[in-house]
Parts: C-alpha cells; sequence; structure tokens
C-alpha cells in the first residue's frame, strides 16, 4: 500500500474495467516456439501475429501474449490449495461465456488434453461459483480457463 506524499498521491485500483476490453500484455518463456506455434494456434485456435526467431505473439481472446523462448526459464511446481485442488501458483488464463467454456472444455478433452485440474465447478452454491479448468502448455505454463454463469460476480466474496 502506498502512502501518499504532496508529490506521489495515492494510487488505488479501478472498481469496474475500463472498457468493455481492456487488452493486457503477457510474456511467458517457452522451451520450443514451434511447439508453442502448435499448442496456442492450433489447439487452442490463437491468430498469430508477430514473430521472430526468438519469440511469437498470440492473439489470446483480444489479449496480447508472448511466448519468448527462454528454456532455462520453463515450469514451476509450486501449488496452492483451493477448494481441494493444488492450483499452479504461476498461471494465466481468461474467462468466457459459459457455453465457450464448454465448448472449450469438450474441444481439450476430445483432444486427449492433460488437465492438472479437470473441468469443474469451484465453490458450488457460493458468491464465486465458476466453472475452472487448468492445463499445461508444452513448455510446463500453467493456464486456467474459467466462466461465471453471471460474470457480475466475477469478484464475489
Amino acid at each position: 500500500m502506498s502512502t501518499a506524499t504532496a508529490d506521489r498521491p495515492v494510487m488505488t485500483a479501478p472498481t469496474t474495467n475500463p472498457a468493455p476490453l481492456s487488452p493486457f500484455h503477457l510474456a511467458f518463456p517457452v522451451h520450443d516456439l514451434a511447439a508453442a506455434r502448435h499448442f496456442y494456434g492450433e489447439m487452442l485456435g490463437c491468430p498469430e501475429g508477430r514473430s521472430s526467431p526468438e519469440w511469437i505473439d498470440f492473439n489470446f481472446y483480444g489479449h496480447q501474449i508472448v511466448a519468448h523462448l527462454a528454456p532455462e526459464a520453463c515450469g514451476s511446481a509450486a501449488t496452492n490449495a483451493v477448494d481441494g485442488h493444488g492450483v499452479p501458483v504461476r498461471h494465466f488464463g481468461i474467462v468466457l461465456p459459459m457455453a465457450d467454456w464448454e465448448a472449450m472444455a469438450e474441444r481439450l478433452k476430445s483432444l486427449g488434453t492433460a488437465f492438472v485440474i479437470e473441468p469443474y465447478i469451484r465453490f458450488k452454491g457460493q458468491p464465486g461459483e465458476q466453472a475452472t479448468m487448468f492445463f499445461l502448455d508444452p513448455s510446463g505454463n500453467a493456464i486456467e480457463v474459467k466462466a461465471f454463469g453471471d460474470i457480475n460476480k466475477l469478484f464475489a466474496k
């Protein structure tokens, strides 16, 4: 938490999204760009943007994610207990409409995806009830895809 001074005001977090879609940018390590291209481009259906021999941009549902070739930085085994599951601490993901989440869960199952956490409903009957699933990319980066029956409950306590 920041303390205000005459030359440095206190920063406050927004309470709502500043726009219908405020894209984020995330860069992450991969051990093999061809494997990343197949996984993000073909399996997840993320259109490819710019690239070089060291990195690839992907359009991840309107957000810019960048796979950087850095084999030595790949993988993380740390987990925290959430709703009886070991959730990978380092992960990123997307919140989809429920029908899209269900379609992705079925597609990933049909492709033989090895889930870290199988698709299920977390916090059932509670204010933050959500559909969630976790899986790894070929470099061990954990991805969470979730959905809410009511998106207004995204930050419900």
